[in-house]
Order: structure tokens, then C-alpha cells, then sequence
């Protein structure tokens, strides 16, 4: 059964923010990493790619991404099918929960990181943290179902602005929603990127309070929905 999320303005807000944390996410695995850990479209092309024996591109790695995000998206899952018997806006407050924890120890896991040919398990750990830090997010997003707000992969969310807009005959009726996020997805890639040219450690500590924030809206939204919905 499918849990039931009421969308108000607090559930963008909280979706937009989450898909600016992904944007900084990709920029700091591909660029620190050479491996995508959220975006699995990505991954699984430059695992081809690794297989192939392209230069610069480790098997291991993408198949660790590939691997940790797909626990993380079974965790989510899981969380997802509990909590739907009970209170709904305890979904997504329990998936930011769980994503502000493991982006933060990837942050620790950080401290001193120099580039990818360094300490492996340095690496593997950073890789590992992110990746099922985003399969939750995705698993959770996934089964709220709300359209064009996939935080993550924007090849539908762009193909819909083309083939739905006025040009193609149709209507046009999110492309606001649409733009934005493509929007909120370059704007957190240019960050990160910014971010990391100082270290590592500085676009996954934003990354990780911005989540928090998530986290803390989502606490007052979920009391506010419960006050509402078992008034005193």
C-alpha cells in the first residue's frame, strides 16, 4: 500500500532541496571519485565504459556505487512498506533522517582526503556512505510518486518540458516544476564543484546541513499533519 503524503508548499520545498544536495552529490563523486553515486544511469554507463577498458575508470567502483545504492534503495523500500500502515509523513522524515546520518559520516569519512589514488578505504567509504544515502532518498521519493519531482534523474523531467510543452501540441501544465528542477540540479553541480576546490570535505558538510534543514522542516511538517489529523 502506497502512503499517503499530502502536498503542500513544505513537500517542494523539501524536494527541491533534496535535488540540489543530489547535484552537489554527483559533482563531488565524479569529479573527486570518477563514479557517479546517485545517479545510476550514469554509473551503470561508466561501469560499460570501465568494462570496455576506458582509462581513468575503476570496475570496483562503480560496482561498489552500484551495489551501496541498491541496499540503500532496499532500506528505503523497506522503510516505505513499514511505515505505510502508520502515520505517512513519518516516511519522509525517517528517509532525511537516515540520509543527513550517512552524508555526515561521509564527511567525516573526508578529513584529509586528497584525491582518489589515495587510501582506498578512504574512498570506498565516501563512495559507499553517499550512494545508499541516495538509494534511500530515491526508494523513498519513488514511492511518494509525485510527478516530475524525481530529485535525482532529469531525462524525463526534460523530455516531458519538450514533448508537453505548446510547441509539441500539448499543454505545458508543470513545466515551472520541470525547469526548476533542472534549474536546482545545475545550481547544486556548480556549487559542489566550487566547494570542491577547496576539499572534499566542504560540498559534503553543505551537503549533509542542508539535509539537516530538510530533516528539521520535515519534523514540524509531520507535527503540524499530526495535529491536524488528531486534534486535541
Amino acid at each position: 500500500m502506497k502512503p499517503e503524503i499530502r502536498i503542500n508548499h513544505t513537500l517542494p520545498l523539501l524536494l527541491h532541496t533534496a535535488t540540489v544536495i543530489t547535484g552537489m552529490i554527483d559533482a563531488i563523486s565524479y569529479l573527486a571519485l570518477h563514479v557517479f553515486t546517485a545517479n545510476m544511469t550514469g554509473n551503470v554507463v561508466f561501469l560499460g565504459f570501465a568494462v570496455a577498458g576506458a582509462p581513468g575508470l575503476s570496475i570496483t567502483r562503480s560496482l561498489t556505487a552500484l551495489v551501496a545504492f541498491l541496499i540503500g534503495a532496499l532500506i528505503g523500500g523497506r522503510a516505505a512498506n513499514r511505515l505505510s500502515e502508520g502515520f505517512a509523513p513519518n516516511l519522509l522524515t525517517t528517509a532525511l533522517s537516515l540520509e543527513s546520518a550517512l552524508l555526515l559520516a561521509a564527511t567525516l569519512a573526508a578529513v584529509n582526503f586528497r584525491d582518489s589514488s589515495g587510501s582506498p578505504f578512504q574512498s570506498y567509504s565516501i563512495i559507499v556512505l553517499t550512494a545508499v544515502a541516495m538509494g534511500i532518498r530515491n526508494a523513498t521519493v519513488r514511492k511518494i510518486g509525485i510527478p516530475d519531482f524525481t530529485t535525482t534523474v532529469l531525462t524525463l523531467t526534460i523530455t516531458g518540458l519538450a514533448a508537453d510543452s505548446r510547441f509539441a501540441g500539448g499543454t505545458s501544465p508543470r513545466w515551472r516544476r520541470q525547469l526548476l528542477a533542472v534549474l536546482l540540479m545545475f545550481s547544486g553541480a556548480a556549487i559542489g564543484t566550487l566547494l570542491l576546490r577547496r576539499s572534499l570535505v566542504w560540498p559534503l558538510a553543505t551537503a549533509t546541513l542542508l539535509s539537516m534543514c530538510c530533516v528539521a522542516i520535515s519534523v514540524r511538517r509531520r507535527e503540524r499533519a499530526k495535529s491536524a489529523a488528531f486534534p486535541p
